[in-house]
């Protein structure tokens, strides 16, 4: 029996899938079983159900790697399919104009998750990758998407510790919150090298049909190029194309948080 007290074999095997991360993308079994906290025999047997099924896949160096088929269902969520869908062509134009990164984002609980980009071919690295959680109060589409968040995970971001990504970082909870207000006085978000010492970011909210904002979108710059005055008309009128889009007659309404 593989059973373990207070582990369902679901959870079993949702550990396993969560043993991968971007550093680590393909892990041999020991490694698996190691990560996800199960006996080697175990592990075996869950990874061999998850092979069979599509969602892991065996290398021919034996190591395993997320399958297809997890991708495909991944790909079903209909909160990042149906904005993507829609987001995209506003960003392809965005990127024409600018030749810049951009990035559409989503608010997960109190983190973000990327759902599209596209990365200039000159434009300044980022870290950030499609399908990948960050922090919110760090970059430009996180600060966006805490300054129209609920008042509860407002305070839930303000009150935990704000992880300091480079020198410039805010991580004042105070400072943050002023910084919350002016997002939604201007109606969009300057992130300058928060989280990288070469890069800037502007985003701008985009609303769903109900008025409330469901997702941002960036523009990641260089920071020595960048204006941001210049660049937030631009990521403002895309937030609005896509808004429409959305069915959403756009308003960008103030809050006084």
């Amino acid at each position: 029996m593989d059973a373990q007290p207070g582990r369902s074999v679901t959870s079993k095997v949702l550990a396993l899938l969560d043993a991968f991360t971007p550093t680590s993308p393909a892990l041999t079994l020991s490694e698996l079983a190691r990560r996800a906290e199960l006996p080697l025999p175990t592990a075996s047997r869950r990874v061999a159900e998850l092979v069979a099924w599509g969602a892991l896949e065996r290398g021919d160096d034996g190591r395993y790697r997320i399958g297809l088929r997890l991708w495909e269902v991944g790909s079903l969520a209909p909160r990042g399919l149906g904005l993507r869908e829609l987001a995209l062509p506003t960003m392809e134009d965005l990127y024409e104009v600018t030749h810049e990164n951009v990035q559409l984002a989503v608010r997960q609980d109190v983190e973000l998750v990327f759902i599209e980009r596209i990365a200039g071919r000159h434009a300044v690295p980022v870290l950030t990758r499609v399908g990948g959680r960050f922090a919110l109060h760090a970059t430009g589409v996180g600060l966006v998407l805490l300054a129209y968040a609920p008042a509860e995970v407002q305070e839930q971001v303000l009150a935990a510790p704000l992880e300091r990504y480079t020198p410039l970082t805010i991580t004042d909870p105070g400072r943050l919150r002023r910084g919350l207000a002016e997002v939604r006085r201007t109606g969009y978000a300057v992130s300058d090298r928060q989280v990288t010492m070469d890069a800037l970011s502007v985003a701008a909210p985009i609303y769903g049909p109900e008025g409330a904002v469901v997702a941002a979108i960036s523009l990641v710059v260089a920071q020595h190029r960048a204006d941001p005055v210049a660049l937030a008309p631009l990521v403002q009128a895309a937030g609005r194309t896509i808004s429409r889009s959305l069915g959403t007659s756009y308003g960008p309404r103030r809050s006084a948080g």
